[in-house]
């Protein structure tokens, strides 16, 4: 067992994290000392806090996490990630193509001169 201080250490997400994540059901401690109120978190946990770093990572909101743990099975979890992958493509397709109009602005501008 961890407590979160070292839990926080090893997985790299800071202990209001892993409060924060507890709080809205993403995470719990697997043992809470109910003399102190310690939080311990044990090696299965462990999988459970990288998943939630890496999918905060790649951009997933609170609710979309939730989701994802809701499915134990992580049967869906391909398509989430895929599906995130593609919107995280259109945004730099969107961003791109907004570069390319301040471009042609900027040069109409010059254009002018």
């Amino acid at each position: 067992m961890y407590k979160i201080s070292e839990f926080s250490e090893i997985t790299g997400l800071s202990k209001e994290t892993l409060r924060y994540y507890a709080e809205v059901g993403l995470l719990e401690p697997a043992y809470i000392n109910p003399d102190n109120h310690y939080r311990y978190y044990d090696d299965g946990s462990y999988f459970l806090a990288l998943l939630l770093g890496k999918l905060r990572g790649f951009g997933f909101t609170i609710q979309e996490m939730i989701a994802v743990m809701g499915d134990e099975s992580f049967t869906h979890l391909e398509d989430l990630i895929l599906e995130k992958r593609a919107n995280i493509q259109n945004q730099i397709q969107d961003l791109q193509e907004r570069l390319s109009e301040i471009d042609a602005f900027l040069q109409s501008g010059r254009e002018e001169e």
